[in-house]
């Protein structure tokens, strides 16, 4: 009785390590999107930690022997990069609070209303919305934001909050869609109104999805050139893309210093990423399947 189960287990043991083979193309293309990244990332840490004269040996991965940190200190004074950060950062706060409130509202108020025409058109209108680039709205945005008084680091902010709406919306509609509507309910006969539901049960759900439009909202926000270059009008409040942008003449020989300026602008954004890619996954995969 013993040989034929013995035989069976034989037979399915081929198919299973089949199941479980690596996939190689998959892997190879991964691993060369990764070094595309990694590679500058290295020559971009080497050139910033070497001195004017290593730097122009022509040698970008050499490593910087000895190691020098005066550039740093150069590029923290040339482009007054305490002064750039705080406006970067300021206008990040309140790109980061306002899209996830904002969107997630918006994507609350759609997916619990959706036999209404009216918010089931709503969504529909955000999602053209994504189709329109910035570029083709960017003279009316500029006339708009002068108009109003916006045309400062707060006007930039709210801009990245209506821009970022259609896509932001897009993603709490697709986890907002897998939570029962039941948990509303209990709390809602234990006379919970819709502000409490909202602010006690839905907002902490939605903490994956937060986590991955926040880190978005950041890395967009605080890279972003464009929308800062043509909206702000004072130039002593330009955000750090800007900045380096304007003093790029004065790096042009001294690549150390402006490797230097790169890292520095680049740093919160990877320790962001690297922080937060967990809930950036977990968000991605929760609300990707119902």
């Amino acid at each position: 009785m013993s040989t034929p189960l013995h035989n069976d287990n034989k037979a399915r043991t081929p198919k299973a390590r089949t199941s479980s083979s690596t996939n190689w193309t998959a892997t190879i293309l991964l691993a060369i999107c990764s070094l595309s990244v990694i590679i500058p990332l290295v020559a971009t840490v080497f050139m910033a930690f070497k001195t004017s004269e290593q730097a122009l040996d022509g040698n970008a991965f050499s490593f910087p022997s000895p190691i020098n940190f005066s550039s740093f200190a150069e590029a923290w004074q040339l482009t007054n990069f305490p002064r750039a950060a705080m406006i970067s950062a300021f206008i990040t706060l309140i790109a980061v609070v306002g899209e996830i409130i904002v969107s997630s509202l918006a994507a609350y108020a759609i997916v619990r209303n959706w036999e209404h025409r009216f918010f089931r058109y709503s969504f529909f209108y955000l999602l053209a919305a994504m189709f329109i680039p910035f570029p083709v709205v960017a003279l009316p945005q500029v006339r708009l934001t002068g108009l109003l008084g916006l045309d400062n680091p707060l006007g930039v902010a709210i801009l990245h909050i209506s821009f970022a709406l259609a896509f932001n919306t897009m993603l709490f509609t697709a986890f907002l869609s897998t939570i029962p509507k039941d948990l509303e309910d209990s709390m809602r006969i234990d006379g919970a109104g819709t502000w409490t539901v909202y602010c006690r049960l839905i907002l902490p759900l939605l903490a994956p999805m937060c986590a991955t439009v926040g880190i978005f909202a950041f890395i967009q926000s605080w890279n972003d050139f464009m929308m800062p270059s043509l909206i702000i009008s004072d130039p002593t409040l330009q955000t750090i893309p800007v900045i380096q942008q304007m003093f790029q003449t004065q790096f042009s020989n001294n690549y150390n210093i402006a490797f230097a300026s790169y890292l520095m602008a680049m740093a919160p954004t990877i320790i962001a990423y690297i922080v937060m890619q967990r809930w950036v996954i977990s968000g991605l995969t929760q609300g990707a399947v119902k």
